[in-house]
């Protein structure tokens, strides 16, 4: 009896310092942004108002998280219908065809601090490259319901040109880096 009990003990043991915890998007608090350069002189923001985002980690600095994002392409808005709907055109996005933009992290290393390195192969219409985020971890916290929210800050920018998005390739109405911003509120899951 007594080694039953070790064992249980041992294999709970286990099973703890194995447990995964999951964080999903939380979109009232999350927002994924980018800017890009117009006609050589000024920037045009945008957002896509439609995602979802998973972290599975099981240390509480996260430096083994896996993450995985995916942003809907035809919910991309700028503010300007006209300039919203080429967008999810084949010039750009063609967000009929290809209707999901997606991450997936290989690493997530902690540089210092609260600042982090994202890695991972971002898909974009018909190519995945790798990309590498700056990350600000800003912490955890409680909400009013006692629920435990964790906030990012990621940032990188990527050539558009690299995924296929060939509208205007001199770059000079259009500029070919896109720089992204994401702003992020994840909760765990229960």
């Amino acid at each position: 009896m007594k080694r039953l009990f070790l064992f249980l003990v041992a294999t709970s043991l286990s099973l703890a310092t194995f447990a995964q915890t999951k964080w999903t998007t939380d979109p009232a608090h999350s927002f994924v942004n980018f800017s890009v350069k117009h006609s050589g002189i000024s920037f045009v923001d945008g957002s896509f108002k439609k995602f979802s985002g998973e972290i599975v980690a099981s240390k509480p600095d996260l430096t083994d998280a896996k993450i995985n994002f995916t942003v809907e392409a035809s919910s991309i808005y700028t503010g300007v219908d006209m300039r919203d709907n080429h967008l999810k055109s084949d010039d750009f996005f063609n967000a009929e065809k290809f209707p999901t933009l997606k991450f997936v992290s290989t690493s997530f290393k902690k540089l210092s601090g609260d600042k982090y390195s994202l890695t991972g192969k971002l898909t974009i219409r018909d190519v995945t490259k790798e990309v590498t985020f700056a990350v600000v971890y800003g912490g955890t916290a409680k909400d009013q319901q006692g629920n435990t929210k964790a906030g990012f800050l990621a940032t990188t920018t990527i050539n558009r040109l690299d995924y296929n998005v060939k509208y205007d390739p001199t770059g000079a109405g259009i500029g070919k880096d896109v720089n992204i911003t994401l702003n992020l509120q994840f909760a765990q899951a229960k």
